[in-house]
């Protein structure tokens, strides 16, 4: 009788967990805590097939497809709080031919670099209005996605030209104007809250 009562609370912790990963997309461990489920069912649900790991703490449902922004989603996952940024912030809204090795995100000032084992991440620290400003929201494989639009991605490229090069901003500039992706208005407004006005004022003419 003990054993089919335990089979059945497994049985309604596994139902309690596959709807929670069907509303977010991927959990983590510390998921479970919130709906009062012990992990160790995770690891079961593992074993037994119902879920699958997607990487070091993240599980998700095993006929999910994920697209090419997978790894973007992982990191949103575990941190909640980093924002895409600079090179992988370029990629994601098509502004740049390069192929960035790491994913570039932001995080408050003082914040610890955070632990993932894949994919290598590149951290950079804004403050204020630098770091709270200009974040689109936008969700992949059903997790949401904090993302800067392209006009603060273009005024932090030039405010971090000296870790990607002069002529990567000076590309996504270009190609932000020529595609209309951002406007004057925003790419000034963006240029000041980074305190790169000065340096930006020439290109941003140049490119009207």
């Amino acid at each position: 009788m003990e054993h089919t009562s335990l089979a059945m609370r497994h049985d309604t912790h596994a139902q309690r967990i596959l709807e929670l990963v069907s509303q977010k997309g991927m959990l983590r461990p510390s998921d479970l805590d919130d709906i009062g489920v012990p992990r160790i069912i995770l690891t079961r649900m593992t074993v037994s097939g119902l879920l699958e790991r997607a990487g070091r703490g993240l599980y998700r449902l095993p006929d999910s497809h994920p697209s090419e922004h997978e790894s973007l989603a992982a990191i949103a996952t575990k941190v909640p709080q980093a924002v895409f940024c600079l090179l992988t912030a370029l990629q994601f809204h098509e502004l740049t031919t390069q192929l960035p090795r790491q994913v570039w995100i932001a995080m408050p000032r003082g914040s610890h670099t955070p632990k993932i084992e894949y994919p290598p991440v590149k951290m950079v620290q804004f403050a204020g209005d630098a770091y709270s400003e200009g974040i689109d929201v936008v969700e992949r494989d059903q997790v949401k996605l904090r993302v800067y639009c392209v006009a603060k991605t273009v005024a932090d490229c030039f405010k971090h030209r000296n870790k990607i090069g002069l002529d990567v901003a000076l590309e996504a500039l270009k190609d932000a104007r020529a595609k209309k992706k951002a406007s004057p208005d925003d790419l000034w407004h963006f240029a000041k809250i980074c305190r790169v006005a000065n340096v930006m004022r020439p290109y941003l003419e140049a490119v009207e």
